[in-house]
């Protein structure tokens, strides 16, 4: 593994928000063992924006599984903000989730029965101290949108509207499963955009997972996943705005 020697913003220099200590996960399929996760050490900081790079299998959903409190490794620790999770009971996972986590993945997820405003609202009853539909929705560009049902939506309208829909309950992180996996170029563009300007405004640490090594220059740091082992981690020494963006 590979670490460059790029000095780190101040504001990257806090303690940790998340340590991973020797992360193994095993699925066991019948008598197939199989290794999504080999030995993973990895910490990061609050504010940080990172981009989990690799090809399929590489094991990058799992191991944001497990940041997310989704899943649970087979060995090893992850501490949040110095509590450990592996050894939370599941209502205190689903605490977790609730209060400091949102979630955006590649399909949209929206209730089709709901309005744009509705699907968020849905997040802001479950939160302590939510911001209203309307902002969530203005923070994404689609404050115009607030009472278009999902089918009424583009395809990128609809990812803005699951991304407000993580942001509204105001998370500490934000973890993004291929947000623009399902996206054109130009969609995925906008739905980069929003991402950024979150962490960028509201300071939220942002995880993205992605198989397309484009993406990497938006973020600060970019660690890279192989056979669910970490092969490579290094810090970008400046943002790439989206317009120098190439897919």
């Amino acid at each position: 593994m590979t670490t460059d020697t790029v000095a780190m913003p101040s504001a990257l220099e806090s303690e940790p928000i998340f340590r991973i200590e020797g992360l193994d996960k095993i699925y066991r399929m019948g008598e197939v063992s199989v290794h999504a996760l080999r030995g993973i050490d990895l910490q990061f900081s609050a504010g940080q924006f990172l981009v989990l790079l690799g090809p399929s299998g590489s094991g990058k959903s799992t191991l944001l599984n497990i940041l997310g409190g989704l899943d649970v490794p087979t060995n090893g620790k992850v501490l949040y903000r110095g509590r450990e999770l592996t050894t939370a009971t599941e209502r205190e996972l689903t605490t977790f989730r609730r209060r400091n986590v949102g979630f955006v993945f590649q399909f949209y997820n929206l209730i089709p029965s709901l309005t744009a405003a509705e699907n968020v609202e849905l997040v802001t009853e479950i939160a302590e101290d939510p911001m209203s539909p309307i902002e969530a929705l203005k923070r994404v560009g689609l404050e115009g949108r607030q009472d278009h049902f999902p089918a009424q939506l583009s395809g990128g309208e609809q990812q803005r509207v699951a991304i407000a829909r993580a942001i509204a309950k105001r998370p500490d992180v934000l973890l993004c499963d291929e947000p623009t996996g399902a996206l054109d170029i130009e969609t995925g563009s906008v739905v980069l955009q929003v991402l950024d300007q979150v962490n960028r405004e509201l300071g939220t640490t942002l995880a993205i997972i992605t198989h397309n090594a484009s993406i990497a220059g938006l973020a600060d740091r970019v660690v890279t996943l192989r056979d669910g082992r970490i092969v490579d981690d290094k810090f970008n020494a400046t943002r790439l705005n989206i317009d120098d963006i190439h897919w």
